[in-house]
């Protein structure tokens, strides 16, 4: 798929089913978000990797964020938080460790590297046939959220992308 082709072709898909990528793939789509423009070549961003049986931890922390951001939700409500982090095959939580105090690439640069390199994944699945959702939404600037996926609590979750087949329903 050419460039331009990917870039007009690609959309969100709110419903992902399996097949997921495989390890090829997903070396593949991680190498090219690595490839993304940064000023200093300070790679700030940090690509976690989570599959189904590998997203627990986080999934807890999403739940335990919302009970307490609204301690009135009701266990419907936080088994809809956790079941909606189940249904893509696979997630990748994207931080950045941001070098606060850096010389010459102010903060907002590097957080932009970080969402180009989420841009770079995005594209990359879509060019290998599979589709995504970029996320976030208030329990990404949770620190326990962020710490259940190796952050600290003044990094940043740029994205939580899902990724696998666009459910044939959707269209």
């Amino acid at each position: 798929m050419e460039l331009i082709e990917a870039i007009m072709t690609r959309s969100s898909a709110a419903r992902l089913i399996e097949p997921g990528p495989g390890p090829e793939q997903l070396a593949l789509m991680l190498e090219a978000a690595g490839r993304a423009p940064d000023h200093g070549r300070l790679k700030p961003w940090r690509l976690r990797v989570l599959d189904r049986a590998g997203r627990t931890g986080f999934l807890d922390a999403l739940v335990e964020a919302r009970r307490r951001r609204a301690p009135q939700a009701t266990e419907e409500q936080l088994r809809a938080e956790r079941d909606k982090n189940l249904r893509a095959p696979l997630l990748v939580v994207v931080g950045c460790v941001v070098q606060r105090d850096h010389p010459k690439v102010p903060e907002v640069e590097q957080i932009l590297a970080a969402g180009a390199a989420t841009q770079n994944l995005i594209l990359s699945a879509h060019a290998l046939g599979y589709a995504t959702m970029w996320k976030t939404g208030p329990a990404a600037y949770d620190p326990a959220v962020k710490a259940s996926v190796g952050l600290q609590a003044d990094d940043h979750i740029v994205a939580i992308v899902h990724i696998g087949t666009r459910e044939a329903r959707e269209g």
